[in-house]
């Protein structure tokens, strides 16, 4: 009895050692717009807080997070803002704040490596229309997502997406495409 608690425990270690190797493999890519609520919460700042009570567009959470009042707003850069702006639409009317739904990062790092390194899908600047074209392209329209998240995606990459090379681990950076 004594050995299983002790496998078991060793396998719970195991397995969390495994999720943080992942994350710091993809620690240069932006944070999505979970991350930076997530963060924004344990910050405490009430300004962004209290208005979850209604859903709003990204152009409404966007003007919010540039009040001066903002604590969040003004600790991000435009690229957080407008990520955290684009996630918060897509949530709409937040009740009580857990277990939050998965954000463009989640769904590019869960789906477009399926196909394709990583590497093809955060060196491309492209603008949402671009990213939408290309996710209706035949090559993904098989991809099991929904029409939402779809969106979600675009626009977490037409914000985030067009890194430099350099900024990506060498380990990631060879090969390309497998379609």
């Amino acid at each position: 009895m004594m050995k299983l608690r002790y496998l078991f425990i060793s396998l719970l270690f195991a397995g969390v050692a495994a999720a943080q190797q992942a994350d710091d493999l993809f620690s240069f890519i932006p944070p999505g717009g979970r991350t930076l609520l997530e963060q924004a919460l344990a910050d405490g700042d009430p300004s962004l807080s209290e208005s979850f009570a209604s859903a709003r567009t990204s152009t409404e959470w966007l003007e919010r997070l540039s009040l001066p009042d903002s604590k969040t707003g003004a600790a991000l850069d435009d690229w957080g803002r407008q990520t955290l702006a684009d996630y918060l639409a897509y949530t709409g009317a937040i009740g009580a704040v857990t277990d939050l739904p998965s954000d463009g990062r989640d769904i590019m790092l869960a789906r477009c490596q399926s196909c394709h390194i990583i590497t093809v899908t955060v060196t491309q600047a492209r603008s949402r229309e671009a990213w939408l074209a290309t996710l209706g392209r035949t090559s993904h329209v098989e991809i099991p997502i929904s029409e939402v998240e779809r969106s979600q995606l675009a626009d977490y990459l037409a914000v985030n997406a067009g890194l430099p090379i350099d900024v990506i681990p060498p380990e990631l950076r060879a090969g390309g495409a497998s379609y």
